[in-house]
């Protein structure tokens, strides 16, 4: 149990919508059957579409799985949690419909001591309207007795500096700072949540930390897919702000970040957002953008990004971006950080690649030619590993050296099941754990990052250079893609 007797209502806005379905709710469930929910809770799905309680669960019920519970007691546990989930049909920005959402609520609560957590699975579009609802009905406080309420949104927090202080103050108008949490699911994945154990518990990586022994840093992010249906969305926001400003930079604060004092989450978003404010702001010419165009391959034709549905035709939005970052502090400076994330290319991959300098006075080196230097690779997806790269002799009569991997692949290590992000991050909001949410500051500096050059891209001025569907990327970005591992691995 999560440690407290007090009754829990979850609120789910936007429940008929993939993320709440998909996501949201099976990882709510999976809470529950490792009895991390409080023995007292309600689910209450509020959205726009007109259901019924029984088509609300069928529906949710499509995407819960057994994967912590055994075979024969499945269907009790899922019969369980759906008899705690009810449906509430409504206007997201009416404060009538949300008053009838707010008497359910209390029935259910009955007068007892209880707890609110809001989340907000919904556009940011909608965020205004949804909150100022909130707040005219009194759902925004605390609940009875003064126990806690907890809204969390996720991104894109804004499409800028300016939207996204713009966001954030109408948040300010309904809920307190110590009440949101705004949510990077990418944080909640095992082995991003690892990198602060293996930087700080391990005394032989953090001597070697730094400018003096690392040449460069390389964060990518790879997808097969392309828009997938999304178009419409994507289009509004492109590969930099659906990515890069959030999930890629968020990992880069964790990879450059200084030690903190304490594993309390104050502490951490400190030193996250000291690295933040360090980061020069990027200009055109630190970019590399990209769209991917019609292909053919194997008798299939994969459409270009601009005969996708919804998409205009004339679009120039990018669905590839490189760039290279430069962190002016005593630990980074002249160490690049290049981020580098797309759609479409040849390979499903998110993984951090750190190069260290070459040895100096390397008596390995010979004919003007010399070894491959040290890497230490973390991949976040797929199959989650942590390997480092380094020379051994082979095998032989003769001195030959070869570039091996030291390997610890999660799933050949652990025998424990490796959580969703969301359970993880949803369990940290009803424990008020904050550390891997993200602060307002934070956020305006992760915005300050981009905003500049985001302006330019969005004037129309910016071309983005066509690649095929399935290939590695742009002509100019090719040199990223093969030294993020995306080919020859």
């Amino acid at each position: 149990m999560t440690g407290s007797d007090d009754r829990l209502s979850i609120v789910v806005v936007g429940a008929s919508g993939d993320l709440a379905s998909k996501k949201v709710i099976p990882a709510l469930f999976a809470l529950y059957c490792r009895s991390l929910l409080p023995e007292s809770f309600q689910v209450f799905g509020y959205a726009r579409s007109k259901l019924t309680d029984d088509e609300f669960r069928k529906k949710i019920t499509e995407h819960l799985t057994c994967r912590y519970v055994p075979n024969e007691s499945c269907d009790e546990k899922m019969a369980e949690f759906l008899a705690r989930c009810v449906y509430v049909a409504g206007d997201y920005d009416s404060a009538e419909s949300l008053r009838s959402l707010s008497g359910s609520i209390e029935k259910w609560e009955g007068g007892g001591r209880s707890n609110r957590m809001f989340y907000m699975a919904i556009p940011a579009f909608l965020l205004e309207g949804v909150t100022k609802s909130l707040g005219q009905v009194g759902l925004n406080g605390s609940g009875v007795d003064m126990q806690w309420t907890r809204a969390v949104i996720e991104k894109p927090f804004g499409k800028d500096r300016e939207s996204s202080d713009m966001l954030a103050a109408q948040m300010a108008e309904v809920f307190d700072e110590d009440q949101i949490y705004r949510i990077d699911h990418y944080l909640g994945k095992e082995v991003i949540q690892n990198l602060m154990v293996l930087r700080f518990a391990n005394l032989v990586f953090e001597p070697i930390w730094n400018r003096e022994y690392i040449k460069k840093v390389q964060i990518c992010w790879s997808e097969k897919l392309g828009v997938e249906g999304r178009g419409g969305y994507f289009d509004s926001y492109g590969i930099i702000r659906d990515v890069m400003q959030n999930h890629l930079l968020q990992m880069l604060a964790m990879v450059a970040m200084e030690p903190p004092i304490t594993q309390d989450a104050k502490d951490i978003r400190d030193e996250k957002m000291k690295v933040l404010r360090t980061i020069e702001p990027v200009t055109l010419d630190d970019i590399v953008l990209g769209q991917y165009r019609a292909t053919e391959r194997e008798g299939f034709r994969h459409p270009s990004y601009v005969d996708e549905e919804t998409v205009p035709g004339d679009s120039i939005t990018p669905t590839y971006a490189a760039v290279s970052l430069r962190l002016q502090n005593r630990r980074w400076e002249g160490v690049p950080f290049v981020m580098s994330a797309g759609k479409g290319l040849g390979m499903h991959l998110t993984q951090i690649r750190i190069q260290f300098n070459n040895v100096p006075g390397n008596i390995f080196c010979r004919d003007g030619g010399c070894l491959e230097p040290n890497h230490l690779v973390i991949r976040v997806q797929p199959d989650e590993a942590i390997f480092l790269e380094i020379m051994n002799k082979m095998p032989g009569l003769e001195m030959k050296v070869k570039n091996t991997h030291l390997d610890l692949r999660y799933a050949s290590v652990f025998d424990e099941d490796i959580p969703d992000a969301y359970e993880s991050l949803l369990l940290d909001v009803i424990g008020g754990n904050k550390g891997l949410f993200i602060r307002s500051d934070e956020l305006e500096s992760a915005w300050d990052v981009f905003t500049p050059v985001l302006h330019e891209i969005d004037s129309g001025k910016v071309r983005p250079e066509p690649y095929e569907f399935g290939s590695m990327g742009p002509q100019r970005a090719q040199d990223l893609a093969k030294s993020c591992g995306w080919i020859g691995e």
